[in-house]
């Protein structure tokens, strides 16, 4: 496996873990359980910005704190960066 495999996979498991992450705290939220701590939320929310973001439309959690707002923010930054690796990669 090279090295771009590798990354799209670590970066795709990330996302994944976000996304499931968010689901988690919104069941533990329901049920009044210990919850993630939201530092934790929103770092994942950096590592995994489209993960995080599904995870919030899907299970309507954290969607309007002002901290959470971030998200999309992330999720441009994140894509500016791919935009600019394939460009680099590509020529």
């Amino acid at each position: 496996m090279d090295i771009t495999a590798v990354i799209l996979l670590a970066y795709a498991l990330l996302n994944v873990c976000a996304f499931l992450l968010y689901g988690l705290d919104k069941r533990k939220a329901e049920k009044n359980t210990w919850r993630t701590p939201e530092r934790t939320l929103l770092l994942c929310s950096l590592l995994g910005p489209f993960g995080a973001w599904a995870g919030m439309q899907r299970f309507r959690h954290k969607t309007t704190k002002s901290k959470f707002r971030l998200v999309p923010v992330f999720m441009v930054a994140h894509a500016a960066a791919i935009g600019l690796v394939v460009m680099h990669l590509t020529g």
